[in-house]
């Protein structure tokens, strides 16, 4: 077969197009590959044969993201949530947030309690607070439980958003080493209808916030 100058440049057109539409094929299996990395790279929990979840390893470790404190002394002595809430959330689903400003499935999200630091009546002021080194104020003292919250719209497709939540005691540690699932209402209804972003409180934890701004600037 013969070609002219115009089949010649036709071929040309083809081969380019051709080549555009494999680059694009190679971009899109890269960047699949790439977020199903970030997601096995989440790890989830561990569950034993009854549903009971296993206290998280290193919670202390994770990325540390928050603390939301509503003392019992601001809030006529009898606060649902008196303590420090040390707020983490587990490195890979972290790294998945920071990606993509949504909180993948298996995200864990520890929630440390720990008591405001009391000293003698003499030395505390009516409303709880404390003169410390440096200036009067709320500090923490002792650890008082170990709470967690867990994303899985598969294996929990009947809770609302995929999230449970669990406690593995409100004491001092030693912790208990495994828990079940709080009831729905227990939880899941204050968090839908409070918490800014996917049932998760974001509106107190600004190094969420500054990841959401950075993943939406990068879209």
């Amino acid at each position: 077969m013969v070609f002219n100058s115009g089949d010649s440049a036709m071929s040309k057109r083809i081969i380019a197009a051709a080549v555009t539409a494999f680059a694009l094929t190679v971009s899109s299996g890269a960047l699949l590959t790439s977020l199903q990395a970030q997601d096995s790279a989440v790890q989830k929990p561990t569950f034993s044969a009854d549903g009971s979840v296993s206290i998280p390893a290193n919670w202390r470790s994770w990325v540390f993201i928050g603390t939301p404190l509503t003392p019992n002394a601001l809030n006529d002595g009898a606060a649902p949530f008196p303590e420090f809430h040390n707020v983490y959330i587990e490195p890979g689903a972290f790294a998945h947030f920071q990606k993509t400003g949504e909180f993948a499935n298996g995200t864990q999200i520890a929630k440390e309690l720990v008591l405001v630091r009391a000293k003698d009546a003499d030395d505390m002021h009516a409303d709880g607070s404390t003169n410390e080194v440096s200036g009067r104020g709320y500090f923490q003292g002792e650890f008082q439980g170990l709470e967690l919250a867990y994303k899985d719209t598969e294996r929990f497709a009947a809770e609302p958003g995929g999230w449970v939540y669990y406690s593995f005691g409100h004491k001092a540690p030693p912790y208990e080493k495994t828990a079940k699932a709080f009831p729905t209402e227990s939880c899941n209804a204050c968090h839908e209808a409070s918490a800014d972003t996917d049932f998760v409180f974001t509106q107190f934890y600004p190094v969420l916030r500054s990841e959401m701004k950075k993943s939406e600037m990068k879209k």
